[in-house]
């Protein structure tokens, strides 16, 4: 017995039993396993692909932020923000830089609107 799913083009061929018709449900089984494989690994595909493309190279150029302490500087490199203020920043006060993504994120969105 031999069938192929045609979408595909995987085909089975199984010869186990004396009857034709066992040989079919086999072969259909055989089939049904080998696409569940072959979609499970489309699928573990697809997620190492997202994942490779989240992660960082960890290269200078991906720094979003950087801390200088002996100038007491924080430097937000996405917005190309320099603080003067790296202790207030390292206790919690964020305000300036969060003022400054908001105004950067507005930017971006009237931007996007044109």
């Amino acid at each position: 017995m031999r069938v192929t799913h045609l979408p595909t083009g995987i085909e089975v061929k199984c010869q186990d039993q004396k009857s034709q018709l066992q040989n079919k449900i086999k072969a259909l089984e055989v089939l049904r396993s080998r696409l569940l494989d072959r979609m499970v690994a489309e699928q573990e595909a697809a997620r190492a692909r997202e994942r490779r493309a989240m992660v960082g190279t960890g290269d200078r150029s991906a720094k979003i932020r950087t801390y200088n302490f002996p100038q007491s500087r924080v430097t937000d490199h996405r917005i190309g923000l320099t603080a003067h203020n790296l202790q207030g920043v390292l206790d919690g006060d964020l305000g300036e830089i969060i003022k400054a993504l908001r105004l950067q994120r507005q930017e971006e969105r009237i931007e996007g609107e044109k």
